[in-house]
């Protein structure tokens, strides 16, 4: 990409943030669209705009998002977003921090330099074409650390800017990882009493004996191991056609309510009786017999519901498995008994804390110990076939994306790509809007696999798909790009030669800095523009409003706000990280464009949690330790790369950067065994603080009921434990 290509795609992406904020300011304004920019707020109860001035430029929403307090984040979206929050100001105070010795030294060493000219001026081989690209690149690459001579002095700058860069980011993160964890022990610390809080999970149960139920086993386990302090226990059951025949009865609750409303407007002066709406019962509503909605739907209703009864009494009789939820009277005997080993077999008795109500992965708490362990094998190896064989398709894009590709792959193509203007705009976008929109199809994909590992929560489930994509986007996009997306020949190397790697990214990096600084700009102007103004959601909204919904639960579901969306932000983030890392010493320029991505993107998260989005569950900041190790992953990899592109200007001090690479591996099994363990569990002294009032424990035993084995009456819950309780001795389980 040449120097004009560049600063036309930092100029348009530029501007479109401009012109996406203005319509923020504009449309966020409208009393109609409150929905969409104030759901947050909504759904808490408070006025959209109260105690805050209606955003009246497109600058106001800043000041709004810097003013509100750590605490603000928590109350309006969790510890979990206030988590997020600080891994952006972490990453922003290290490339702050670097940026300040950095910039003003690198970038007048290497600009001063005469590396590249001295380069071109001993290629003789290289054809006209290849020196009017080298021409192009000049003037971005003379900021760069490709300008420096071999073997120059001035390469100790750089080295000792390696150590700059790991040790500010050593000092950051260890202040982080503290500051997590003190959040999470107060949030866990509240005396507001959670169903979780008095849970623990039990799985691989072993077969009861033949003279009592798989409740009584649990029961009498547990109340022999915990005379004082255990309450009840609820056991997992199989509600597979439980769920099928509950959603089917939601789903006719909804179309009748809808018909009611229809039939209510349809009624007019001229017409007092209204027309009965109709609907046929064939596919999609397209076929079949017509029928009235509201009498289908009450027959329909009146059907299934003792159907749903039978199923519930068949489903807590008949279908028990082995894991159970166990509730205690107090917080503190519940993360005792988590913590306890309760069975000296690996594989009976395993017992967790329980995560929330509304995040239980009910189909997977049944899976036994070793079906978990063989799960988790077979979905590492189609996640590393995945990140293997997506590998062709991203080498694709890289080569082909790329304009001299593009004419002699495609010949017809010369008269359009040769165009000056048409080039300019193609240079600017083409790869970095190709490669953003291959990657949109990845994420569900790896949650699927994630929830097949037998993970019994929603929030961990997250976590997982988290690492996965990271480790995707890093091998796929930064590893595939700079290796140039030559997969076959780039494996063989790396079989055959292991090191050779370190020569390859050392090589590729400086070549794809250009690349890397427009793929940045482009998510932060465009992406984070998008983010803020929300385009796509109100435009889906009155749409859905105009012409689909009618009840208000329907309106209600078409403002749904969603959350943060860890899995896919995370990663994506970290791939940015991981980029300005890696170019920080290599092509300082890549800090600004980080440090704009990182701040940035920490101002509109802010906004969008203080306002926007609506956590779908509590993990207590349970992400930080993943997102700590992967800082350190992608610094690791930095020095790695810092160490090869040293080696290969023939300095012969590059060896010295090898003891950082030891420190980081040091410093990260420090922070794990000094901070992970009071995520992983719940410290003793956090959960013997007192609660505010002694909860209600019949309501923390009825949070764990499934939604399809709830009765319909709420004096009728006794009857769920009773079911559960009696059961025919001869039943096999």
């Amino acid at each position: 990409m040449d120097i004009s290509s560049f600063v036309t795609s930092l100029a348009t992406s530029f501007v479109i943030f401009v012109v996406l904020m203005i319509l923020f300011s504009w449309l966020s304004k409208s009393q109609g669209n409150e929905v969409i920019y104030y759901p947050n707020r909504i759904l808490r109860g408070l006025d959209p705009v109260e105690g805050r001035a209606r955003t009246r430029n497109p600058f106001a929403w800043i000041k709004e998002a810097w003013g509100a307090s750590e605490s603000d984040v928590i109350e309006a979206a969790g510890v979990d977003a206030a988590v997020y929050l600080l891994f952006l100001s972490s990453v922003l105070a290290i490339l702050v921090f670097s940026g300040l010795i950095l910039l003003p030294i690198l970038l007048p060493l290497a600009g001063t330099d005469h590396g590249l000219q001295q380069a071109n001026n001993n290629s003789s081989s290289n054809d006209d074409d290849n020196n009017n690209n080298h021409g192009n690149f000049t003037r971005l690459d003379k900021l760069a650390m490709g300008n420096i001579q071999e073997g120059s002095p001035r390469l100790w700058a750089f080295l000792l800017g390696t150590y700059w860069v790991s040790f500010v980011t050593f000092s950051v993160l260890w202040r982080a990882y503290k500051h997590a964890s003190d959040l999470r022990a107060t949030a866990k610390a509240l005396p507001e009493a959670k169903p979780e809080d008095f849970a623990i999970l039990v799985r691989d149960i072993p077969n009861p004996p033949k003279d009592q139920t798989r409740k009584e086993q649990v029961d009498n386990y547990f109340r022999a191991l915990h005379p004082d302090t255990f309450y009840k226990s609820i056991v997992v059951t199989n509600n597979k056609e439980a769920d099928k025949i509950w959603e089917e009865l939601e789903g006719y609750k909804k179309k009748l309510a809808r018909a009611e409303v229809l039939f209510s407007e349809s009624k007019t002066a001229r017409k007092p009786e209204g027309t009965r709406p109709t609907n046929r019962i064939g596919f999609l509503g397209l076929i079949g017999k017509k029928v009235e909605t509201i009498e289908y739907c009450n027959e329909k209703i009146s059907e299934l519901l003792p159907k749903l009864e039978a199923e519930q009494e068949r489903t807590l009789g008949q279908k028990q498995q082995n894991a159970a939820f166990v509730f205690f009277n107090s917080r503190q005997a519940a993360i005792l008994a988590a913590q306890t080993l309760h069975s000296q077999i690996v594989d009976t008795w395993t017992i967790t804390e329980a995560p929330e109500p509304r995040q239980v992965l009910w189909p997977n708490l049944s899976r036994k110990f070793y079906e978990r362990k063989i799960r988790q094998y077979i979905v590492y190896g189609t996640v590393f076939l995945t990140i293997v064989f997506y590998m062709i398709p991203i080498g694709l894009i890289s080569a082909v994306t790329t304009l001299d590709n593009l004419r002699k792959s495609i010949p017809f193509l010369k008269v359009i790509v040769d165009n000056s203007a048409i080039k300019t705009v193609l240079q600017a976008y083409l790869p970095q809007l190709a490669l953003i929109l291959f990657l949109a199809f990845l994420p569900s994909f790896l949650m699927v696999l994630s929830k097949a590992e037998g993970i019994p929560s929603v929030s961990h489930a997250i976590r997982a798909a988290s690492g996965k994509y990271f480790y995707f986007i890093v091998f796929n996009v930064f590893l595939g790009v700079t290796i140039t997306g030559t997969l076959f020949s780039s494996l063989k190397t790396i079989i055959n030669h292991p090191s050779g790697i370190v020569s390859m990214l050392a090589k590729g990096l400086p070549i794809n800095a250009t690349f890397f600084l427009t793929y940045v700009a482009l998510k932060f102007f465009i992406g984070y523009g998008l983010e803020l103004s929300r385009l796509v959601p109100l435009i889906m909204f009155h749409m859905k409003k105009k012409y689909l919904c009618k009840t208000e639960d329907e309106i209600k579901e078409a403002w749904a706000p969603g959350d943060l969306s860890f899995a896919t932000r995370v990663p994506n983030d970290m791939l940015v990280v991981t980029i300005a890392l890696c170019y920080s010493v290599i092509a300082p320029l890549i800090i600004p464009f980080g440090a704009i991505y990182l701040g940035l993107g920490w101002l509109i998260a802010r906004n969008q949690a203080l306002k926007v989005y609506v956590p779908s569950y509590e993990s207590y900041g349970r992400m930080w330790p993943h997102m700590h190790t992967r800082i350190i992953a992608a610094l690791i990899l930095y020095q790695i790369t810092m160490f090869g592109y040293i080696a290969l200007k023939e300095f012969i001090y590059a060896p010295l950067i090898l003891p950082v690479i030891a420190i980081s591996f040091i410093f990260a099994y420090v922070c794990k065994q000094r901070f992970y363990r009071a995520f992983a569990c719940t410290p003793l002294e956090v959960a013997c603080q007192d609660t505010k009032e002694v909860p209600n424990l019949e309501s923390v035993y009825n949070a764990y009921i499934p939604d399809s084995l709830k009765p319909e009456k709420l004096e009728d819950f006794e009857y769920f434990e009773d079911a559960q309780s009696q059961v025919s001795r001869s039943t096999s389980f």
